[in-house]
């Protein structure tokens, strides 16, 4: 049995490994040739009626692809250690295979029903993995995100009905001239919501760090290639849709101010798998306020680097997890450099690609989006606010550095701290690797021609000021005392705004829920145990009894009185019989 569980995990990694090379080198081919395919395939014809499966093929859903199944192939590497104990192994691994294929669904599909599959797929699929440790927490989590996640579902659906005014769904043929019609412009904005839940924008954001209640290698799955991804690669399909909207003007400032608030709470929080998913909460609003700015290209190259460099740091984080007997709290962690260097290593390498540090893959996605902000002529609120997300990621990741690497370990006096697990070691190098290089060769792929972004020196290093000054801060406020009094020159109050993401999760659960439970303990009260009971079941109950009492008095008290009302009884039954009444 052990064994099958094992094989299970080795060929899936075999056969998506496979499929990922695949199709690089069909990309490749794509690119240079300057190829797209659009296959249809007829599934049924009926009279007038034909229901087509419809497949686009070009060099960007192919390259999505590959990072995909190469990200969610070394997942699966990874799961075959870090699940070992797991009993269910086998329907852990199809769950993953089922997220893979609906996310493949997605990224083909120029066809907006077969994308509500893909969609739909990924929602109810994350759903299953975010319980699977079941526990009232994860019940929490997953009802959160599936719910979150149908507010787009059932936007998606209204788009398909508003699209029957133009005879398909294959929205790819009409992306030209959908702008001219007012009509379109309710779908584009209904597309625009529909990816801001899914990728977790202000309002919505409050479902991501919930969904850390899923195992460790779904989240470098799910929170670094696929279901967050899902929205921002939707809006990249559909960008000549959005241009020059006023709801992409809106987008743009609630994606800023959720990169913006995703660096506050990170700075304010203690568990580590959630840090990690407020820092990809981040650059998903770097990846839309781009979009929103017309740079599609852009927030795809970005999307790939990022995809790269999180799933290494989330592997990284199930390993220290796994070390530290399943504590998520940096708190209790301290001085892991000397005992797992090498985990140590790729945590470094991915951190600093994530902050942007030069010549690794988040420098080339993230200088360059940051030099065309510069660039175009946006006010300065848009620009502080990219410019201090930047600086608030270094904070942070100085921070956690500062936790787990520097400070002494806290936890116990015994620890089995040891780097040998080699499956997870292969699994992970691999990610380091594609995380030192993967920003470069995309930059030479996607931009095929050389750019030049002529800057005043000053504006030209601010991406490496605000790194150095968000650093420096990080490293001061770690290093200060927990009684010092410059941690507490905020009052407790704007402390405990900012570090429960301005409010969002108890405004998205509690405070959503509290009228509607209020309000339906109410009806249950006063009409199902009121007046429906009164008038009902109870109410009858009581007349019964009540009557049977007297009843009863009566016939015990007095067998002669009894006797004569049996009597009158018979005499009034006669008397109706003889006069036909």
């Amino acid at each position: 049995m052990n064994d099958m569980k094992y094989s299970i995990c080795f060929i899936s990694f075999i056969f998506l490994f496979l499929m990922s090379m695949l199709n690089f080198i069909f990309m490749i081919y794509f690119i240079m040739n300057n190829m797209v395919f659009f296959l249809e395939w007829e599934i049924i014809s009926f009279n007038s009626m034909s229901i087509v499966m419809a497949i686009l093929l070009d060099w960007m859903s192919l390259l999505f692809m590959m990072f995909v199944f190469l990200i969610s192939s070394v997942v699966i590497y990874y799961s075959k250690s870090y699940m070992s104990s797991e009993l269910n192994l086998m329907r852990f691994i199809i769950l993953v295979l089922l997220f893979v294929f609906s996310m493949m669904l997605l990224i083909i599909s120029p066809n907006i029903i077969s994308i509500l599959l893909g969609w739909d797929g990924l929602g109810l699929v994350s759903y299953c993995l975010v319980i699977y440790y079941q526990n009232l927490k994860s019940y929490n989590a997953g009802m959160l995100t599936a719910l979150s996640n149908r507010i787009g579902d059932v936007l998606i659906l209204m788009v398909i009905s508003w699209m029957m005014n133009y005879g398909s769904w294959n929205y790819i043929f009409y992306l030209e001239f959908m702008n001219n019609d007012w009509e379109m412009k309710f779908v584009s904005s209904m597309i625009i919501m529909a990816a801001m839940t899914k990728s977790a924008q202000i309002p919505f954001s409050s479902w991501l760090p919930a969904a850390m209640a899923a195992p460790t290698p779904v989240s470098a799955l799910v929170h670094s290639s696929t279901l967050v991804t899902a929205g921002v690669y939707l809006l990249i399909r559909f960008n000549m849709l959005l241009l020059d909207t006023f709801f992409f003007k809106l987008l743009l400032l609630l994606s800023g101010l959720t990169m913006f608030m995703a660096g506050i709470s990170a700075n304010y929080e203690f568990d580590l798998k959630k840090i990690i998913a407020l820092s990809t909460l981040s650059q998903l609003g770097l990846m839309m306020s781009i979009l929103s700015m017309g740079m599609p290209d852009l927030a795809f190259f970005h999307l790939l680097t990022h995809a790269m460099f999180k799933a290494l740091l989330f592997m990284c984080a199930g390993v220290i997890i796994h070390m530290m007997n399943d504590m998520q709290d940096i708190r209790f962690m301290g001085g892991i450099s000397l005992y797992i260097p090498l985990t140590t290593l790729c945590m470094n390498i991915s951190n600093m690609a994530l902050c942007g540090i030069p010549f690794l893959a988040g420098f080339y996605s993230k200088d360059l989006i940051l030099e065309m902000v510069s660039f175009s002529s946006f006010n300065l609120s848009i620009f502080f606010l990219f410019y201090f997300s930047t600086g608030l990621t270094m904070f942070y990741s100085f921070r956690l550095v500062m936790y787990l690497m520097i400070n002494d370990y806290n936890l116990m006096s015994v620890y089995n701290l040891y780097d040998e697990d080699y499956i997870m070691l292969k699994s992970m190098f691999t990610l380091l690797f594609m995380s030192v290089v993967s920003g470069s060769f995309l930059n030479w792929m996607i931009f095929s021609y050389p750019y030049m972004i002529y800057l005043p020196f000053n504006m030209k290093m601010m991406v490496i000021y605000v790194s150095l000054i968000g650093g420096i801060f990080g490293y001061l406020i770690s290093n200060m005392n927990i009684y010092s009094m410059n941690k507490f020159i905020m009052t407790y109050n704007l402390s405990n705004f900012l570090g429960m993401m301005w409010f969002m999760p108890n405004l998205s659960t509690y405070g959503l829920n509290y009228y509607f439970l209020n309000f339906s303990q109410n009806l249950v009260k006063n009409i199902d145990l009121g007046w429906s009971e009164i008038y009902s079941g109870f109410g009858m109950m009581s007349i019964m009894k009540k009557y049977s009492v007297y009843y009863n008095i009566y016939q015990m008290n007095n067998f002669k009185i009894y006797l004569f009302s049996f009597v009158v009884w018979m005499m009034i039954i006669l008397f109706m019989m003889l006069f036909n009444i």
